[in-house]
């Protein structure tokens, strides 16, 4: 299979929806709020994604500085599409993308909580969440 990562294509809210429904992370995130996820992508420091021709089947969304620290906001691989290595190296481009000591924190998602230390990540008992409002 050909999938090919861009740090460079335009989103558009309706795919980013339509991925996030494909994946697991559409439970976890406002699908239902365009303006919303327009904001995401607009204001992401970093959007890498990946592609099967010209159908989106993965994405990460980072918020960083570049240089010290990079939250990993959102890594989502269409479900057809997983367990083919998408999301590990939507990861690797991410972090090529940033400084070379720059530290990469995510949140988990219950269902990918046994996935991340298999592609190298640690985990770390210390992260605290203050929520926002919810509609």
């Amino acid at each position: 299979m050909d999938i090919v990562f861009r740090d460079d294509a335009k989103v558009s809210v309706e795919m980013a929806i339509d991925l996030y429904k494909r994946s697991t992370l559409g439970d976890r995130r406002p699908i239902h709020r365009p303006d919303i996820f327009e904001a995401m992508l607009k204001n992401a420091s970093l959007i890498i994604t990946a592609w099967y021709g010209d159908r989106l089947v993965g994405i990460s969304r980072t918020l960083t500085d570049f240089a010290a620290v990079a939250y990993l906001a959102d890594l989502a691989v269409d479900a057809e599409y997983q367990r083919q290595g998408i999301g590990k190296q939507l990861v690797q481009e991410t972090k090529q993308r940033l400084g070379r000591e720059c530290t990469m924190i995510l949140l988990a998602a219950p269902q990918a909580n046994d996935y991340y230390p298999k592609i190298g990540f640690e985990y770390n008992p210390r992260a605290w969440i203050l929520p926002g409002d919810t509609p």
